[in-house]
C-alpha cells in the first residue's frame, strides 16, 4: 500500500473510436484547440490552488501553500517542496511520524518608498501540512537547494 496517495486530475478527453471518419480537418483542429485550452485552464486552476492564501491562517495572517512533488519507492519516500527565494534559516520542518509540517517565510524585499506596480510572487508565511499514512517513516535528510526543499524519508523503520 502506498504511503502517499493523491487523486490525479481527470483524464483529457479522447477521440471516440470511429469518429475520425466523420470529422473533417477543421473539426480535428477545433478538437485539438479545445483540449489545449482545457490544459491551460487546468494549469491555471492548479496554480491558483497552490499559490493562494490558505483558509488556515496562523494568527490571522495569510498563509501560502507551496507546491509539492512526491516520489515513492519500496524503500523511501522523497518530497520536493518549491520554496524559491526562501533562506535556509527561514525554514522549519517538523515530522511527528504521521504529519509533516513545513513552515517557511519569504519576506517582501524592502524597497523604501517604492510603489508596487505588479506583485505576482507570493511573499510572507508559507505552510504545508501533509498527512502520511501507514507510519514507519524516518526523516533521513533535508536540504534546501536551488529553491527546493528536498526531504528524504526511509521506509520500514
Amino acid at each position: 500500500m502506498p504511503v502517499f496517495a493523491a487523486s490525479l486530475p481527470p483524464r483529457l478527453s479522447t477521440i471516440p473510436e470511429g469518429s475520425l471518419k466523420r470529422m473533417n480537418i477543421r473539426d480535428v483542429r477545433n478538437w485539438v484547440w479545445g483540449d489545449a485550452l482545457e490544459l491551460l485552464d487546468q494549469a491555471d486552476r492548479l496554480h491558483r490552488q497552490f499559490f493562494q492564501p490558505s483558509p488556515r491562517a496562523a494568527g490571522g495572517k495569510p498563509v501560502w501553500q507551496p507546491p509539492v512533488d512526491v516520489y515513492e519507492t519500496d524503500r523511501e519516500l522523497v518530497m520536493v517542496i518549491a520554496l524559491p527565494g526562501v533562506e535556509p534559516d527561514n525554514v522549519q520542518v517538523a515530522f511527528d511520524g504521521r504529519v509533516l509540517s513545513v513552515i517557511a517565510e519569504r519576506p517582501l524585499p524592502g524597497r523604501d518608498q517604492a510603489a508596487i506596480r505588479r506583485l505576482e510572487i507570493p511573499y510572507g508565511r508559507f505552510e504545508r501540512h501533509i498527512q502520511l499514512a501507514g507510519g514507519g517513516l524516518d526523516l533521513m535528510r533535508q536540504e534546501l537547494t536551488n529553491g527546493c526543499l528536498l526531504l528524504l524519508f526511509a521506509k520500514g523503520v
